[in-house]
């Protein structure tokens, strides 16, 4: 799998967008195991863009990593400065399970009622709308009405 190719302005872009970033994988003395390459692809894929720190002296030794961690998990090398390496892969897709029986469930809500002198606390209640039921301005809760549909979309 060979490396992505960026034109120089896509570099750029994420040059200035690894900036903030911490390092997420640090290569040690040991180099470029099989736990590391596994730790950066899991990085690249929940993250697409890292930065790498290596703690080694020899620069020939960091480039010959980048070039083969981009080549190896088909990625773009984007920068090399000092001890780090930035790395980016584009992020696959998530495919988000549809439930089509799921419903929307009770949930606990938080109705406050200040007091009409304006001195006291307010006073809270917390109270259980059902999936089918709505909290008015009011503080009051109802059943929530069917909603019109346009006759256009109909």
């Amino acid at each position: 799998m060979p490396a992505i190719q960026l034109t120089p302005a896509q570099r750029k872009e994420h040059r200035a967008a690894a900036h903030h970033l911490d390092p997420v994988v640090m290569i040690g003395s040991e180099g470029l195991t099989a736990a590391v390459r596994k730790e950066v692809d899991a990085a690249l894929k929940a993250h697409g863009l890292i930065k790498i720190r290596v703690f080694s002296d020899d620069r020939s030794a960091r480039e010959a990593a980048l070039v083969e961690l981009s080549d190896s998990l088909s990625a773009a090398p984007i920068q090399h400065i000092g001890k780090l390496l930035v790395l980016w892969r584009p992020m696959p897709a998530k495919e988000k399970a549809v439930d089509e029986e799921r419903m929307s469930g009770p949930r606990e809500v938080k109705i406050l009622t200040f007091s009409k002198s304006g001195t006291h606390r307010p006073q809270v209640k917390k109270v259980r709308v059902m999936g089918n039921e709505r909290v008015t301005a009011g503080g009051m809760i109802k059943r929530a009405k069917k909603r019109q549909t346009s006759t256009k979309k109909a």
